[in-house]
Protein backbone atom coordinates (compact mmCIF):
# COMPACT_ATOMS: atom_id res chain seq x y z
CA UNK A 1 0.00 0.00 0.00
CA UNK A 2 1.60 3.22 -1.10
CA UNK A 3 2.55 5.30 2.29
CA UNK A 4 3.12 8.75 0.90
CA UNK A 5 1.13 11.99 -0.80
CA UNK A 6 3.27 13.82 -2.62
CA UNK A 7 0.81 16.79 -1.77
CA UNK A 8 1.16 15.90 2.08
CA UNK A 9 4.84 16.48 3.45
CA UNK A 10 6.10 13.44 5.42
CA UNK A 11 5.13 13.71 9.36
CA UNK A 12 8.71 13.76 11.07
CA UNK A 13 7.98 11.20 13.63
CA UNK A 14 7.39 8.33 11.21
CA UNK A 15 10.71 6.34 11.12
CA UNK A 16 12.29 6.22 8.11
CA UNK A 17 14.57 3.52 7.84
CA UNK A 18 17.70 5.82 8.66
CA UNK A 19 20.18 3.14 8.28
CA UNK A 20 19.21 2.48 4.46
CA UNK A 21 22.03 4.02 2.30
CA UNK A 22 21.48 6.98 0.15
CA UNK A 23 20.87 5.91 -3.11
CA UNK A 24 21.90 7.64 -6.67
CA UNK A 25 20.82 7.19 -10.36
CA UNK A 26 24.28 6.09 -11.13
CA UNK A 27 24.10 3.36 -8.80
CA UNK A 28 22.47 -0.17 -9.65
CA UNK A 29 20.93 -1.26 -6.11
CA UNK A 30 19.29 -4.22 -4.70
CA UNK A 31 16.16 -3.36 -6.61
CA UNK A 32 18.16 -3.54 -10.00
CA UNK A 33 18.67 -7.11 -9.04
CA UNK A 34 14.86 -8.16 -8.63
CA UNK A 35 14.24 -6.80 -12.08
CA UNK A 36 17.35 -8.15 -13.73
CA UNK A 37 16.22 -11.20 -12.72
CA UNK A 38 12.63 -11.48 -13.50
CA UNK A 39 13.79 -10.30 -16.72
CA UNK A 40 16.43 -12.63 -17.07
CA UNK A 41 13.73 -15.46 -16.35
CA UNK A 42 11.38 -14.08 -19.46
CA UNK A 43 9.56 -11.65 -17.50
CA UNK A 44 7.74 -8.99 -19.78
CA UNK A 45 5.09 -7.21 -17.89
CA UNK A 46 4.26 -6.51 -13.80
CA UNK A 47 1.72 -5.33 -11.88
CA UNK A 48 1.52 -3.83 -8.48
CA UNK A 49 1.60 -0.33 -6.46
CA UNK A 50 4.30 1.52 -5.13
CA UNK A 51 4.92 1.99 -1.42
CA UNK A 52 7.40 3.43 0.56
CA UNK A 53 9.87 0.57 1.55
CA UNK A 54 9.45 -0.93 -2.18
CA UNK A 55 10.72 2.14 -3.98
CA UNK A 56 13.73 0.60 -4.55
CA UNK A 57 12.80 -2.09 -6.79
CA UNK A 58 10.38 1.09 -8.35
CA UNK A 59 13.12 2.96 -9.10
CA UNK A 60 14.82 0.28 -11.31
CA UNK A 61 11.94 -0.58 -13.25
CA UNK A 62 12.51 2.80 -14.10
CA UNK A 63 16.13 1.22 -15.59
CA UNK A 64 14.66 -1.69 -17.24
CA UNK A 65 13.01 -2.67 -20.16
CA UNK A 66 9.75 -4.68 -18.11
CA UNK A 67 6.67 -3.06 -18.81
CA UNK A 68 5.17 -2.04 -15.61
CA UNK A 69 1.15 -2.03 -15.36
CA UNK A 70 -0.05 -0.39 -12.10
CA UNK A 71 -3.64 -0.56 -9.88
CA UNK A 72 -4.93 1.92 -7.09
CA UNK A 73 -5.12 -1.11 -5.12
CA UNK A 74 -2.98 -4.14 -4.60
CA UNK A 75 -5.98 -6.65 -3.82
CA UNK A 76 -6.72 -5.52 -7.80
CA UNK A 77 -3.43 -5.56 -8.74
CA UNK A 78 -3.42 -9.48 -7.55
CA UNK A 79 -6.43 -10.33 -9.71
CA UNK A 80 -4.79 -8.21 -12.58
CA UNK A 81 -1.85 -10.58 -12.22
CA UNK A 82 -3.78 -13.63 -11.76
CA UNK A 83 -5.98 -13.56 -15.01
CA UNK A 84 -2.74 -12.83 -16.79
CA UNK A 85 -0.95 -15.77 -15.45
CA UNK A 86 -4.05 -17.68 -16.49
CA UNK A 87 -4.06 -16.59 -19.59
CA UNK A 88 -0.27 -17.20 -20.86
CA UNK A 89 0.36 -20.11 -18.63
CA UNK A 90 3.04 -18.11 -17.33
CA UNK A 91 4.37 -16.46 -14.44
CA UNK A 92 3.15 -12.64 -13.50
CA UNK A 93 5.11 -10.86 -10.94
CA UNK A 94 3.45 -8.44 -8.79
CA UNK A 95 5.08 -5.79 -7.00
CA UNK A 96 4.29 -4.61 -3.58
CA UNK A 97 5.12 -3.06 -0.34
CA UNK A 98 5.42 -3.68 3.79
CA UNK A 99 2.79 -4.52 6.18
CA UNK A 100 -0.69 -3.27 4.88
CA UNK A 101 0.05 -3.22 1.18
CA UNK A 102 1.68 -7.30 1.54
CA UNK A 103 -1.44 -7.96 3.47
CA UNK A 104 -3.74 -6.30 0.86
CA UNK A 105 -2.76 -9.29 -1.40
CA UNK A 106 -3.95 -11.65 0.19
CA UNK A 107 -7.45 -12.13 -0.86
CA UNK A 108 -5.94 -12.38 -4.45
CA UNK A 109 -3.45 -14.21 -3.64
CA UNK A 110 -5.66 -17.01 -2.12
CA UNK A 111 -7.66 -16.73 -5.62
CA UNK A 112 -4.32 -18.02 -7.28
CA UNK A 113 -3.95 -20.79 -5.26
CA UNK A 114 -7.66 -21.66 -5.76
CA UNK A 115 -7.34 -21.50 -9.41
CA UNK A 116 -3.31 -22.49 -10.01
CA UNK A 117 -2.49 -19.32 -11.05
CA UNK A 118 1.84 -18.88 -10.92
CA UNK A 119 1.35 -15.36 -8.99
CA UNK A 120 5.36 -14.75 -8.08
CA UNK A 121 4.36 -11.57 -5.57
CA UNK A 122 7.77 -9.59 -3.85
CA UNK A 123 7.16 -7.57 -1.16
CA UNK A 124 9.09 -5.40 0.66
CA UNK A 125 9.96 -5.80 4.52
CA UNK A 126 11.05 -3.41 7.14
CA UNK A 127 14.76 -2.83 7.40
CA UNK A 128 17.26 -5.78 8.34
CA UNK A 129 17.21 -4.49 11.76
CA UNK A 130 13.63 -4.60 12.43
CA UNK A 131 13.31 -8.50 11.37
CA UNK A 132 13.22 -11.48 13.71
CA UNK A 133 10.44 -10.50 15.88
CA UNK A 134 11.41 -7.39 18.05
CA UNK A 135 9.26 -4.44 18.71
CA UNK A 136 11.59 -1.69 17.15
CA UNK A 137 8.69 0.15 15.67
CA UNK A 138 9.45 0.66 11.76
CA UNK A 139 6.46 1.74 9.65
CA UNK A 140 4.07 -1.54 8.65
CA UNK A 141 6.53 -3.87 10.96
CA UNK A 142 4.98 -7.07 11.32
CA UNK A 143 6.41 -9.86 13.94
CA UNK A 144 6.54 -12.16 11.02
CA UNK A 145 5.36 -10.60 7.91
CA UNK A 146 5.82 -14.02 6.10
CA UNK A 147 3.79 -16.18 8.18
CA UNK A 148 1.15 -14.35 7.24
CA UNK A 149 1.17 -15.91 3.60
CA UNK A 150 2.26 -19.32 4.67
CA UNK A 151 -1.23 -20.85 4.79
CA UNK A 152 -2.22 -19.29 1.70
CA UNK A 153 0.61 -19.62 -1.04
CA UNK A 154 2.68 -22.53 -2.21
CA UNK A 155 6.33 -21.48 -0.99
CA UNK A 156 7.52 -18.34 1.25
CA UNK A 157 10.78 -17.05 -0.15
CA UNK A 158 13.38 -14.61 1.49
CA UNK A 159 16.35 -12.61 -0.20
CA UNK A 160 18.44 -11.18 3.04
CA UNK A 161 21.82 -9.80 0.91
CA UNK A 162 22.03 -8.45 -2.14
CA UNK A 163 23.69 -11.90 -3.55
CA UNK A 164 20.85 -13.44 -2.62
CA UNK A 165 18.12 -12.36 -4.66
CA UNK A 166 19.25 -13.28 -8.14
CA UNK A 167 19.01 -17.05 -6.44
CA UNK A 168 15.43 -16.64 -4.29
CA UNK A 169 13.73 -15.19 -7.23
CA UNK A 170 14.84 -18.19 -9.26
CA UNK A 171 13.62 -20.52 -6.93
CA UNK A 172 10.52 -18.71 -6.24
CA UNK A 173 9.86 -18.91 -9.97
CA UNK A 174 10.36 -22.67 -9.92
CA UNK A 175 8.18 -23.08 -7.51
CA UNK A 176 5.60 -20.73 -9.00
CA UNK A 177 5.46 -23.13 -12.37
CA UNK A 178 6.06 -26.35 -10.72
CA UNK A 179 2.82 -28.73 -11.05
CA UNK A 180 0.85 -27.42 -10.28
CA UNK A 181 0.92 -24.04 -10.96
CA UNK A 182 0.00 -21.50 -7.97
CA UNK A 183 1.72 -18.47 -6.11
CA UNK A 184 4.23 -17.73 -4.09
CA UNK A 185 5.33 -14.65 -1.69
CA UNK A 186 8.87 -13.01 -1.50
CA UNK A 187 10.57 -10.52 0.66
CA UNK A 188 13.02 -8.81 0.77
CA UNK A 189 14.07 -6.15 3.39
CA UNK A 190 14.05 -2.38 2.35
CA UNK A 191 17.65 -1.56 3.08
CA UNK A 192 19.06 -4.52 0.73
CA UNK A 193 16.83 -2.97 -2.41
CA UNK A 194 18.27 0.39 -1.81
CA UNK A 195 21.85 -0.90 -0.96
CA UNK A 196 24.11 -0.13 -3.88
CA UNK A 197 25.62 -3.25 -5.63
CA UNK A 198 29.03 -3.86 -7.41
CA UNK A 199 28.22 -6.93 -9.52
CA UNK A 200 27.62 -7.45 -13.11
CA UNK A 201 23.08 -7.03 -14.32
CA UNK A 202 21.90 -10.30 -14.14
CA UNK A 203 22.75 -11.75 -17.67
CA UNK A 204 21.13 -15.05 -17.21
CA UNK A 205 18.87 -17.19 -14.70
CA UNK A 206 17.67 -20.82 -15.49
CA UNK A 207 15.05 -22.68 -13.79
CA UNK A 208 14.48 -26.32 -14.01
CA UNK A 209 10.53 -27.31 -13.91
CA UNK A 210 10.22 -31.15 -13.29
CA UNK A 211 7.50 -32.54 -15.66
CA UNK A 212 4.91 -34.51 -13.66
CA UNK A 213 4.71 -37.86 -15.80
CA UNK A 214 2.62 -40.53 -14.98
CA UNK A 215 3.74 -43.76 -13.82
CA UNK A 216 3.45 -46.11 -16.57
CA UNK A 217 1.87 -49.00 -14.28
CA UNK A 218 -0.91 -46.50 -13.53
CA UNK A 219 -1.55 -45.39 -16.81
CA UNK A 220 -1.57 -49.12 -18.10
CA UNK A 221 -4.28 -50.24 -15.48
CA UNK A 222 -6.56 -47.03 -16.23
CA UNK A 223 -6.57 -47.84 -20.00
CA UNK A 224 -7.47 -51.16 -19.13
CA UNK A 225 -10.91 -50.06 -17.08
CA UNK A 226 -11.31 -47.87 -19.72
CA UNK A 227 -10.94 -49.94 -22.46
CA UNK A 228 -13.22 -52.46 -21.01
CA UNK A 229 -16.18 -49.90 -19.28
CA UNK A 230 -19.48 -50.42 -20.87
CA UNK A 231 -20.41 -46.71 -20.06
CA UNK A 232 -17.31 -44.95 -19.47
CA UNK A 233 -17.55 -40.59 -18.70
CA UNK A 234 -14.97 -37.90 -18.36
CA UNK A 235 -15.03 -34.92 -15.90
CA UNK A 236 -12.49 -32.54 -17.46
CA UNK A 237 -11.48 -29.99 -14.96
CA UNK A 238 -9.07 -26.93 -14.75
CA UNK A 239 -6.17 -28.56 -14.45
CA UNK A 240 -6.61 -29.72 -18.10
CA UNK A 241 -7.43 -25.96 -19.72
CA UNK A 242 -4.01 -24.89 -17.16
CA UNK A 243 -1.83 -27.73 -18.65
CA UNK A 244 -3.08 -26.96 -22.14
CA UNK A 245 -4.45 -30.50 -23.12
CA UNK A 246 -7.87 -30.01 -24.66
CA UNK A 247 -6.42 -31.72 -27.77
CA UNK A 248 -5.10 -35.10 -25.40
CA UNK A 249 -8.76 -35.14 -23.82
CA UNK A 250 -11.20 -34.42 -27.25
CA UNK A 251 -8.88 -37.77 -28.77
CA UNK A 252 -9.75 -40.26 -25.49
CA UNK A 253 -12.85 -39.20 -25.70
CA UNK A 254 -13.67 -39.48 -29.06
CA UNK A 255 -11.75 -43.15 -28.78
CA UNK A 256 -13.61 -44.02 -26.39
CA UNK A 257 -16.97 -42.48 -26.87
CA UNK A 258 -17.16 -41.16 -23.55
CA UNK A 259 -19.33 -38.44 -22.82
CA UNK A 260 -17.46 -35.33 -21.64
CA UNK A 261 -18.38 -32.96 -18.54
CA UNK A 262 -16.35 -29.90 -17.27
CA UNK A 263 -16.64 -28.42 -14.14
CA UNK A 264 -16.23 -24.33 -13.85
CA UNK A 265 -12.89 -23.99 -14.09
CA UNK A 266 -12.85 -26.18 -16.91
CA UNK A 267 -15.21 -24.51 -19.12
CA UNK A 268 -13.53 -24.84 -22.95
CA UNK A 269 -11.89 -27.83 -22.23
CA UNK A 270 -13.79 -29.74 -24.28
CA UNK A 271 -15.74 -28.20 -27.42
CA UNK A 272 -19.66 -27.28 -26.17
CA UNK A 273 -21.33 -28.34 -29.83
CA UNK A 274 -19.52 -31.33 -29.15
CA UNK A 275 -21.79 -34.36 -29.58
CA UNK A 276 -20.43 -36.01 -26.52
CA UNK A 277 -20.41 -32.67 -24.55
CA UNK A 278 -22.47 -33.00 -21.44
CA UNK A 279 -21.58 -29.32 -21.40
CA UNK A 280 -21.04 -27.90 -17.51
CA UNK A 281 -24.66 -28.10 -15.62
CA UNK A 282 -22.86 -29.52 -12.41
CA UNK A 283 -25.23 -28.22 -9.95
CA UNK A 284 -27.89 -30.09 -11.57
CA UNK A 285 -29.13 -33.86 -10.36
CA UNK A 286 -29.57 -34.93 -13.68
CA UNK A 287 -26.07 -34.75 -14.02
CA UNK A 288 -25.00 -35.58 -11.13
CA UNK A 289 -26.93 -38.76 -11.49
CA UNK A 290 -25.49 -38.89 -14.56
CA UNK A 291 -22.43 -39.20 -13.44
CA UNK A 292 -23.00 -41.91 -10.82
CA UNK A 293 -24.14 -44.13 -13.24
CA UNK A 294 -21.06 -44.20 -15.14
CA UNK A 295 -19.56 -47.29 -14.42
CA UNK A 296 -16.11 -45.90 -15.09
CA UNK A 297 -15.19 -41.89 -13.87
CA UNK A 298 -12.13 -40.70 -15.96
CA UNK A 299 -12.07 -37.20 -13.50
CA UNK A 300 -8.76 -35.51 -14.89
CA UNK A 301 -7.64 -31.57 -13.35
CA UNK A 302 -9.72 -31.39 -10.61
CA UNK A 303 -10.18 -32.53 -6.62
CA UNK A 304 -14.24 -32.65 -6.94
CA UNK A 305 -14.42 -30.38 -4.30
CA UNK A 306 -17.59 -28.78 -3.39
CA UNK A 307 -19.06 -27.19 -6.85
CA UNK A 308 -17.80 -30.09 -8.89
CA UNK A 309 -19.76 -32.34 -6.68
CA UNK A 310 -22.84 -30.82 -6.11
CA UNK A 311 -21.74 -29.49 -3.21
CA UNK A 312 -21.06 -32.85 -2.05
CA UNK A 313 -23.75 -34.62 -3.27
CA UNK A 314 -21.68 -37.05 -5.66
CA UNK A 315 -21.63 -41.06 -4.95
CA UNK A 316 -20.37 -42.67 -7.74
CA UNK A 317 -21.68 -46.13 -8.07
CA UNK A 318 -18.73 -47.17 -10.38
CA UNK A 319 -15.00 -47.23 -10.32
CA UNK A 320 -13.30 -43.63 -10.67
CA UNK A 321 -10.05 -43.01 -12.37
CA UNK A 322 -8.74 -39.48 -10.81
CA UNK A 323 -5.63 -37.82 -12.56
CA UNK A 324 -4.16 -34.60 -10.58
CA UNK A 325 -1.12 -32.68 -10.52
CA UNK A 326 -2.08 -31.34 -7.03
CA UNK A 327 -0.45 -34.37 -4.74
CA UNK A 328 -3.12 -33.04 -1.70
CA UNK A 329 -6.69 -33.31 -3.75
CA UNK A 330 -5.77 -36.99 -4.90
CA UNK A 331 -8.39 -39.49 -3.41
CA UNK A 332 -9.44 -35.87 -1.28
CA UNK A 333 -13.12 -37.04 -1.46
CA UNK A 334 -13.48 -40.12 -3.37
CA UNK A 335 -11.92 -43.40 -3.79
CA UNK A 336 -9.68 -43.73 -7.27
CA UNK A 337 -7.02 -45.03 -9.29
CA UNK A 338 -5.14 -41.78 -8.00
CA UNK A 339 -2.40 -40.85 -11.08
CA UNK A 340 -0.46 -37.89 -9.79
CA UNK A 341 0.41 -36.47 -13.29
CA UNK A 342 0.19 -33.19 -15.58
CA UNK A 343 -3.17 -33.50 -17.36
CA UNK A 344 -2.03 -33.22 -20.59
CA UNK A 345 1.36 -35.89 -20.09
CA UNK A 346 -1.95 -38.16 -18.63
CA UNK A 347 -4.32 -37.72 -21.15
CA UNK A 348 -1.77 -38.11 -23.55
CA UNK A 349 -0.24 -41.34 -22.43
CA UNK A 350 -3.89 -42.92 -21.55
CA UNK A 351 -5.17 -41.82 -25.23
CA UNK A 352 -2.32 -44.33 -26.61
CA UNK A 353 -2.78 -46.81 -24.28
CA UNK A 354 -6.25 -47.30 -25.08
CA UNK A 355 -5.77 -47.17 -28.87
CA UNK A 356 -3.66 -50.05 -28.50
CA UNK A 357 -6.62 -52.13 -26.02
CA UNK A 358 -9.91 -51.19 -28.39
CA UNK A 359 -8.21 -49.93 -31.65
CA UNK A 360 -8.39 -46.65 -33.66
CA UNK A 361 -11.74 -44.84 -33.68
CA UNK A 362 -14.22 -47.03 -32.01
CA UNK A 363 -15.06 -48.51 -28.99
CA UNK A 364 -15.87 -52.44 -28.24
CA UNK A 365 -18.76 -51.88 -26.03
CA UNK A 366 -20.98 -49.16 -28.03
CA UNK A 367 -22.09 -51.48 -30.16
CA UNK A 368 -23.24 -53.98 -27.26
CA UNK A 369 -25.01 -51.25 -25.96
CA UNK A 370 -27.37 -51.14 -28.87
CA UNK A 371 -25.16 -50.02 -31.87
CA UNK A 372 -23.54 -46.68 -32.97
CA UNK A 373 -26.56 -44.94 -33.02
CA UNK A 374 -28.83 -46.83 -31.38
CA UNK A 375 -30.85 -45.51 -28.13
CA UNK A 376 -28.10 -46.33 -25.80
CA UNK A 377 -25.50 -44.75 -28.13
CA UNK A 378 -23.46 -42.56 -25.93
CA UNK A 379 -24.36 -39.76 -28.16
CA UNK A 380 -28.14 -40.28 -27.37
CA UNK A 381 -27.69 -40.64 -23.71
CA UNK A 382 -25.79 -37.01 -24.12
CA UNK A 383 -28.79 -35.72 -25.84
CA UNK A 384 -31.27 -37.02 -23.38
CA UNK A 385 -29.78 -35.41 -20.25
CA UNK A 386 -29.54 -32.21 -22.05
CA UNK A 387 -32.81 -32.22 -22.65
CA UNK A 388 -34.10 -33.28 -19.00
CA UNK A 389 -31.60 -30.10 -18.20
CA UNK A 390 -33.33 -27.74 -20.49
CA UNK A 391 -36.81 -29.07 -19.38
CA UNK A 392 -35.82 -28.49 -15.32
CA UNK A 393 -34.55 -25.17 -16.26
CA UNK A 394 -37.57 -23.80 -18.74
CA UNK A 395 -39.72 -24.93 -16.51
CA UNK A 396 -38.52 -22.16 -13.66
CA UNK A 397 -40.04 -18.65 -15.62
CA UNK A 398 -35.89 -18.24 -16.08
CA UNK A 399 -36.79 -16.37 -19.50
CA UNK A 400 -34.97 -13.07 -18.27
CA UNK A 401 -32.01 -14.78 -17.24
CA UNK A 402 -31.49 -17.05 -20.31
CA UNK A 403 -32.28 -13.77 -22.42
CA UNK A 404 -29.15 -11.83 -20.90
CA UNK A 405 -26.64 -14.28 -21.23
CA UNK A 406 -27.64 -15.52 -24.43
CA UNK A 407 -27.47 -12.07 -25.42
CA UNK A 408 -23.85 -11.24 -23.58
CA UNK A 409 -22.95 -14.78 -25.29
CA UNK A 410 -23.43 -13.03 -29.08
CA UNK A 411 -22.49 -10.19 -28.42
CA UNK A 412 -18.49 -11.19 -27.33
CA UNK A 413 -16.75 -12.08 -30.82
CA UNK A 414 -15.47 -15.75 -30.39
CA UNK A 415 -11.84 -14.63 -29.98
CA UNK A 416 -12.78 -12.58 -26.87
CA UNK A 417 -12.60 -13.39 -22.99
CA UNK A 418 -14.82 -12.96 -19.96
CA UNK A 419 -13.83 -12.08 -16.51
CA UNK A 420 -16.33 -13.03 -14.32
CA UNK A 421 -16.99 -11.96 -10.61
CA UNK A 422 -19.11 -13.64 -8.04
CA UNK A 423 -22.57 -12.21 -9.15
CA UNK A 424 -26.34 -14.21 -10.52
CA UNK A 425 -25.45 -13.64 -14.07
CA UNK A 426 -22.06 -15.51 -13.33
CA UNK A 427 -23.64 -18.34 -11.48
CA UNK A 428 -25.86 -18.85 -15.09
CA UNK A 429 -22.19 -18.85 -16.89
CA UNK A 430 -20.86 -21.50 -15.21
CA UNK A 431 -23.23 -23.77 -16.25
CA UNK A 432 -24.70 -22.47 -19.60
CA UNK A 433 -21.98 -20.26 -21.43
CA UNK A 434 -20.42 -21.74 -23.93
CA UNK A 435 -16.55 -20.17 -23.81
CA UNK A 436 -15.93 -20.98 -27.39
CA UNK A 437 -12.19 -21.38 -27.00
CA UNK A 438 -9.87 -22.58 -23.99
CA UNK A 439 -8.59 -20.59 -21.66
CA UNK A 440 -11.06 -17.78 -22.72
CA UNK A 441 -13.57 -17.40 -19.55
CA UNK A 442 -11.90 -16.49 -16.03
CA UNK A 443 -13.98 -16.38 -12.94
CA UNK A 444 -13.29 -16.25 -9.26
CA UNK A 445 -15.01 -19.56 -8.59
CA UNK A 446 -11.89 -21.05 -6.96
CA UNK A 447 -11.82 -19.03 -3.47
CA UNK A 448 -15.36 -16.59 -4.41
CA UNK A 449 -14.13 -13.70 -3.51
CA UNK A 450 -15.92 -10.25 -4.39
CA UNK A 451 -14.44 -8.00 -6.75
CA UNK A 452 -12.13 -10.36 -9.31
CA UNK A 453 -13.85 -9.71 -12.52
CA UNK A 454 -13.10 -6.05 -13.26
CA UNK A 455 -9.32 -6.12 -12.60
CA UNK A 456 -8.83 -9.86 -13.61
CA UNK A 457 -10.17 -8.28 -17.12
CA UNK A 458 -7.22 -5.76 -17.09
CA UNK A 459 -4.74 -8.34 -16.70
CA UNK A 460 -6.13 -10.56 -19.25
CA UNK A 461 -6.26 -7.48 -21.60
CA UNK A 462 -2.74 -6.76 -20.89
CA UNK A 463 -1.91 -10.53 -21.92
CA UNK A 464 -4.03 -10.67 -24.99
CA UNK A 465 -3.46 -7.69 -26.66
CA UNK A 466 -5.97 -7.14 -29.59
CA UNK A 467 -8.59 -8.96 -28.37
CA UNK A 468 -11.82 -8.47 -26.68
CA UNK A 469 -11.84 -8.62 -23.27
CA UNK A 470 -15.49 -8.51 -20.80
CA UNK A 471 -15.59 -7.91 -17.10
CA UNK A 472 -18.75 -9.10 -15.66
CA UNK A 473 -19.97 -7.87 -12.07
CA UNK A 474 -22.93 -7.16 -10.51
CA UNK A 475 -23.25 -3.83 -8.31
CA UNK A 476 -21.46 -5.32 -4.90
CA UNK A 477 -18.95 -6.56 -6.58
CA UNK A 478 -18.48 -3.52 -8.93
CA UNK A 479 -17.95 -1.13 -5.58
CA UNK A 480 -14.53 -3.17 -4.97
CA UNK A 481 -12.91 -2.30 -7.81
CA UNK A 482 -14.07 1.46 -9.14
CA UNK A 483 -10.59 2.57 -8.81
CA UNK A 484 -9.66 0.51 -11.71
CA UNK A 485 -11.30 2.61 -14.19
CA UNK A 486 -8.50 5.54 -13.70
CA UNK A 487 -6.40 1.96 -14.29
CA UNK A 488 -8.12 1.03 -17.43
CA UNK A 489 -8.15 4.87 -18.48
CA UNK A 490 -4.62 5.22 -18.30
CA UNK A 491 -3.13 2.19 -19.98
CA UNK A 492 -6.44 2.84 -22.66
CA UNK A 493 -7.14 -1.35 -21.88
CA UNK A 494 -9.86 -2.76 -24.07
CA UNK A 495 -11.83 -3.65 -21.37
CA UNK A 496 -15.92 -3.38 -21.88
CA UNK A 497 -17.19 -3.45 -18.25
CA UNK A 498 -20.71 -5.21 -17.91
CA UNK A 499 -22.13 -4.01 -14.46
CA UNK A 500 -25.43 -5.98 -13.65
CA UNK A 501 -27.04 -3.40 -10.82
CA UNK A 502 -30.15 -5.23 -8.84
CA UNK A 503 -29.51 -2.75 -6.30
CA UNK A 504 -27.20 -5.05 -3.38
CA UNK A 505 -25.95 -8.45 -3.12
CA UNK A 506 -28.31 -10.43 -5.19
CA UNK A 507 -26.79 -14.10 -4.27
CA UNK A 508 -26.81 -13.39 -0.97
CA UNK A 509 -30.24 -11.55 -0.98
CA UNK A 510 -31.80 -14.99 -1.99
CA UNK A 511 -29.89 -17.29 0.05
CA UNK A 512 -30.97 -15.42 2.91
CA UNK A 513 -34.57 -15.17 1.68
CA UNK A 514 -34.61 -18.57 0.89
CA UNK A 515 -33.30 -19.78 4.80
CA UNK A 516 -35.06 -17.08 7.04
CA UNK A 517 -37.67 -15.66 5.07
CA UNK A 518 -36.03 -12.01 4.79
CA UNK A 519 -32.87 -10.71 3.71
CA UNK A 520 -30.60 -8.73 6.50
CA UNK A 521 -27.60 -6.69 4.99
CA UNK A 522 -27.98 -6.97 1.46
CA UNK A 523 -29.27 -3.85 0.27
CA UNK A 524 -26.71 -1.23 -0.80
CA UNK A 525 -26.80 1.92 -1.87
CA UNK A 526 -25.45 2.87 -5.09
CA UNK A 527 -23.10 5.43 -7.48
CA UNK A 528 -24.62 6.66 -10.99
CA UNK A 529 -22.27 4.05 -12.19
CA UNK A 530 -22.57 5.93 -15.95
CA UNK A 531 -21.34 9.54 -14.46
CA UNK A 532 -19.07 7.54 -12.06
CA UNK A 533 -17.32 5.94 -15.31
CA UNK A 534 -17.58 9.03 -17.55
CA UNK A 535 -15.53 10.94 -15.30
CA UNK A 536 -12.57 9.03 -15.09
CA UNK A 537 -12.99 9.51 -18.82
CA UNK A 538 -14.60 6.22 -19.62
CA UNK A 539 -17.45 5.56 -22.09
CA UNK A 540 -20.55 4.35 -20.59
CA UNK A 541 -24.33 3.95 -20.88
CA UNK A 542 -27.17 2.08 -19.71
CA UNK A 543 -29.09 -0.70 -21.54
CA UNK A 544 -31.72 -2.76 -21.38
CA UNK A 545 -32.16 -6.75 -21.62
CA UNK A 546 -34.05 -5.88 -25.09
CA UNK A 547 -31.10 -3.67 -25.75
CA UNK A 548 -27.92 -5.38 -24.52
CA UNK A 549 -27.03 -7.28 -27.35
CA UNK A 550 -26.65 -4.69 -29.43
CA UNK A 551 -25.07 -2.01 -26.77
CA UNK A 552 -22.96 -4.34 -25.30
CA UNK A 553 -21.52 -5.59 -29.09
CA UNK A 554 -21.03 -1.89 -29.73
CA UNK A 555 -18.89 -0.82 -26.76
CA UNK A 556 -16.83 -4.03 -27.08
CA UNK A 557 -15.94 -3.07 -30.77
CA UNK A 558 -15.00 0.47 -29.86
CA UNK A 559 -11.31 1.22 -28.91
CA UNK A 560 -10.01 1.44 -24.84
CA UNK A 561 -12.45 0.92 -21.96
CA UNK A 562 -16.22 1.37 -21.62
CA UNK A 563 -18.78 0.23 -19.15
CA UNK A 564 -22.32 -0.63 -20.00
CA UNK A 565 -25.07 -1.12 -16.60
CA UNK A 566 -27.60 -3.12 -17.12
CA UNK A 567 -30.39 -2.51 -14.51
CA UNK A 568 -32.28 -5.66 -14.05
CA UNK A 569 -33.42 -8.32 -10.99
CA UNK A 570 -31.89 -11.87 -11.87
CA UNK A 571 -32.88 -15.09 -10.18
CA UNK A 572 -30.78 -18.16 -9.95
CA UNK A 573 -32.03 -21.58 -11.28
CA UNK A 574 -32.98 -23.91 -8.26
CA UNK A 575 -30.80 -25.63 -6.58
CA UNK A 576 -30.62 -29.70 -6.63
CA UNK A 577 -28.80 -30.39 -3.85
CA UNK A 578 -30.90 -29.10 -1.39
CA UNK A 579 -33.80 -31.42 -3.40
CA UNK A 580 -35.09 -34.14 -0.74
Amino acid sequence: MSTTNPAVPAVPAVPTAPEAPEVTRERRTGGDLVVESLAALGARTVFGLPGQHALGIFDALRRSALRYVGLRVENNAGFAADAYARTTHGVAPLLVSTGPGALMTLAALQEAAAGSAAVLAIGSQVPLAGIGGGRHGYLHELTDQSASFRGVVKSVHTARTASQIPSAVAAAWASALSAPHGPVWLEIPQDVLLAPVDVPPVAELTVSVPELRPRAELIAAAADRLAGARTPVILAGGGVVRAGAEAELLTLAERLRAPVATTFGGKGAFPWEHPLSLRSWLEDRHTTRFLEDADTLLVVGSGLGELSSNYHTFRPRGRVIQIEADLGKLESNHAALGIHADARQALGALAAAVAERVGEGERGSAAADGGADGPDAPEAAVAGLLARVRERIDGQGLDLEQQVLAAVRDALPDEGVSCWDMTILAYWAWSAFDARRPNALHSAQGAGGLGYGFPAALGAAVAEPGRPVLAVSGDGGAMYSIAELATARQYDLPVTWLIVDDGGYGILREYMTDAFGQATATELTRPDFVALAESFGVPALRTSPERLRTDLAAALASPGPSVVVLPALLRMFAPTHLAP
